[in-house]
């Protein structure tokens, strides 16, 4: 019963929290829009000059995209969840729900040559910033608690999370980054993206 009882609580809140992500992805897809064309301009062109929105959509898309892959598989190894997992998986979800924001703010300001691409850019890095630190918290808190189904010694849950937290300073960087070029910020962050789609979790086949 109580095994069943565990299960049923990491259930529900992996199920909350695809929900969440759901939601976070289509509210990015909100913020492209049709290009106004001017009397006589062509399609093709306008489609071209909107290249911002579609760079910004596609990296965030990523990100969530495999933020939520790894939320799986992090949650496929959690035996049971406590108040603590619960709190600091809704403090990943503020900064999942948040980022279409910054998205649509980066995408806007992408090619000005003012300030503002870099503010945007450097506030697009803090929220992802934000979600690595909550997303590596849960992943410390897991292991710190016994909450996987697995076993690891200290070398091994040391090795874990410096590996998954290797994203965080990335994105921490980018901040810094942002003022000096926010085109290339954007293409770093994706890059992360893609680096986070191999398993950065150690998973139940790995007994060491």
């Amino acid at each position: 019963m109580s095994t069943q009882t565990n299960l049923a609580e990491t259930n529900r809140l992996e199920a909350f929290s695809d929900g969440v992500f759901a939601i976070a992805i289509t509210l990015l897809v909100l913020e492209l829009h049709s290009p106004e064309l001017e009397e006589g301009q062509r399609l093709w062109p306008a489609l071209v000059n909107e290249w911002p929105q579609f760079a910004a959509y596609l990296t965030s898309f990523a990100i969530l995209g495999i933020m939520w892959v790894n939320h799986h598989s992090m949650f496929r190894q959690i035996k049971r969840a406590d108040r603590g997992l619960m709190f600091l998986n809704l403090l990943l979800l503020l900064w999942v729900t948040l980022l279409p924001f910054p998205t649509s703010m980066f995408a806007e300001h992408l090619e000005d040559d003012s300030i503002n691409a870099s503010v945007a850019a450097a506030v697009y890095s803090a929220n992802l910033t934000l979600a690595a630190i909550a997303f590596s918290a849960i992943w410390w808190h897991v292991l710190r608690n016994h909450l996987v189904d697995h076993d690891m010694n200290k070398s091994q849950v040391r090795k874990s999370l410096i590996r998954y937290s290797f994203g965080t300073v990335i994105y921490a960087a980018c901040i810094g980054v942002s003022f000096i070029s926010a085109q290339v910020t954007l293409l770093i962050v994706f890059l992360l993206a893609l680096y986070y789609g191999f398993e950065q979790i150690r998973t139940r086949g790995e007994t060491g």
